[in-house]
């Protein structure tokens, strides 16, 4: 990440690029991660605790704890690696040190909380229905965020760029 701690996005118009392209990737990741929360529920804790409890009037079973398990296992892990990447960029921009602090604490904060709130539904009680949605809405939100901020610098730096080849 020394790229963008000496400005080198300033200066490397295809690395700044390639960045670019890895967070329009990211933003379909995070498209994809919202369609397949609602593919499954809505935002409703009727529609969670059936999704997690089953519901005899869809004939759905509860998730097992194998399942729930298998699925926490690959969370944890890949979106781990996803936010330490972008955080990372994120602290490598011009923004505030308290807007850096507080979006990288949200964002694994909600990370967490969301992959909490199934098993909390799931074992402990339906109640924890409206923990999950709000996790699920605060790490969306976070993500996008993660996402814009880092855009915005890049976009930011290529514009420089294009202003100081204009002035050589």
């Amino acid at each position: 990440m020394r790229y963008f701690v000496t400005g080198e996005q300033q200066r490397k118009s295809l690395l700044n690029a390639l960045v670019l392209m890895f967070l329009g990737y990211i933003a379909l990741l995070w498209f994809s991660n919202g369609m397949m929360f609602f593919h499954h529920m809505d935002l409703t804790p009727d529609s969670v605790i059936a999704y997690y409890l089953g519901s005899e009037e869809q004939f759905t079973q509860p998730r097992s704890y194998q399942g729930m398990l298998e699925v926490s296992h690959f969370h944890l892990f890949s979106m781990g690696i996803l936010i330490v990447t972008l955080t990372h960029l994120m602290l490598m921009t011009e923004f505030s040190v308290r807007l850096k602090i507080r979006l990288s604490s949200l964002t694994y904060l909600s990370a967490l909380a969301d992959e909490a709130g199934g098993w909390l539904v799931r074992f402990v009680d339906p109640i924890f229905a409206w923990f999950k949605i709000t996790a699920f809405l605060l790490l969306e939100f976070s993500l996008a965020a993660l996402l814009v901020v880092v855009i915005a610098a890049l976009i930011r730096a290529r514009i420089q760029m294009r202003q100081q080849s204009k002035s050589s």
